[in-house]
């Protein structure tokens, strides 16, 4: 598959982010979400093998839209800069925590896990669990095979700055209990997305991650 072409397409998309451009380049675009398909369609098949609950999904399933859904006034753009996909029971708009992947030139690629905006209900069931089960979760984020594919450890970008309702905020694991977001995510380079062993680093790291999937996925039944 030609992830290179990706690249190129969503470079001259960002260059010209109207809907005449794409118009006149729609058989660009077509090939270019052909090929991308095309890689979905091999990591879906290999994730399956080890998460038995997205058997049965197709690529159209988990690919996100090009087009945006939620354009505010100030934004001048029409289309995203990435394609990206969201592999998770249910397909991409489920609610469970699952595996991402977006491709995006300027190093802007990455390989993903986790849930990055739980619903309330949601939320408060993680961190309970993480309040219950301290000893499983501290596991999970500090294993060294995770820690290898995500350094920079969970999201904590929009984290709470005082403790969340019913939390004492000397609790020892108040910083992980003001959290909004678990999710984690490895950055590759353009030239890292165009090696023959792009798809099996994308899997591998979506191996380590399998653990923290499981116990969000565990925490929101």
């Amino acid at each position: 598959m030609d992830r290179a072409f990706i690249l190129e397409f969503l470079r001259q998309l960002a260059a010209h982010n109207h809907k005449a451009w794409m118009d006149e380049h729609r058989a660009d675009y077509q090939r270019a979400r052909a090929e991308f398909t095309a890689f979905i369609s091999q990591m879906l098949k290999e994730l399956q093998d080890m998460e038995p609950g997205l058997r049965g999904l197709t690529p159209a399933d988990v690919m996100y839209r090009l087009h945006k859904n939620d354009r505010s006034q100030r934004d001048p753009e029409t289309y995203k800069r990435h394609m990206s996909a969201g592999l998770k029971q249910g397909g991409r708009l489920s609610p469970w925590a699952g595996y991402f992947v977006a491709l995006e030139p300027g190093g802007e690629s990455y390989v993903g896990a986790g849930r990055w905006e739980p619903e309330p209900q949601q939320l408060a069931r993680i961190r309970q669990e993480i309040h219950y089960n301290a000893p499983a979760f501290h596991a999970v984020r500090e294993a060294p095979d995770f820690l290898q594919h995500f350094p920079a450890s969970l999201d904590r970008s929009d984290a709470l700055k005082t403790a969340p309702k019913g939390y004492n905020r000397h609790d020892p694991d108040i910083e992980w209990l003001r959290l909004k977001r678990f999710f984690v995510w490895q950055p590759f380079s353009d030239a890292e997305v165009l090696r023959p062993d792009f798809a099996r680093r994308v899997l591998t790291a979506w191996r380590a991650a399998q653990p923290f999937v499981h116990f969000l996925n565990e925490a929101v039944k």
